[in-house]
């Protein structure tokens, strides 16, 4: 048995819907807001932005997540800086999100990296938010994909 990278978070999910429809709710800010967090988010390259959350202080945690967008590849891949905004600096992560059509439905792969493994505030947060990305897509991002709040789209 192999010991777990605690620099990364690892989550793969396959959705049972197009990848356009998938795209459309990590990249559209108003349902991005409803399955995840209220945010001032644009896919667009060089776009800064913030998630707004509950606050933490024992992890560091303000109530704004700061973030800059890296890449976006439409309806294939979207990268951004994820640090907080109040403590910018503690933790300095990327999100990524891609995405691969898979059969009748698509494959979704989350990384969040740039934990540093010997940094105790940071491995707590990498723990929390271990927990929490699951939940976020295999609960709240399947749920709202599920629903009709995105028009349907076909591939």
């Amino acid at each position: 048995m192999t010991e777990a990278d605690r620099t990364v978070i690892t989550v793969d999910e396959f959705l049972p819907y197009p990848a356009a429809r998938v795209w459309l709710a990590l990249t559209d800010p108003d349902k991005l807001k409803v399955w995840f967090m209220p945010n001032d988010f644009k896919p667009v390259v060089g776009h800064t932005f913030h998630f707004h959350r509950t606050a933490n202080c024992d992890l560091h945690f303000s109530d704004r997540i700061l973030c800059r967008v890296l890449e976006v590849r439409d309806e294939q891949l979207l990268s951004y800086t994820w640090t907080d905004a109040q403590y910018e600096g503690e933790l300095d992560s990327v999100v990524t999100w891609t995405l691969h059509t898979e059969g009748r439905g698509t494959r979704l792969l989350l990384e969040h990296r740039g934990f540093a493994a010997d940094d105790a505030i940071q491995q707590a947060a990498r723990n929390l938010m271990d927990h929490g990305w699951p939940v976020y897509i295999n609960a709240r991002l399947a749920a709202f994909l599920g629903t009709s709040d995105i028009p349907s789209i076909t591939e």
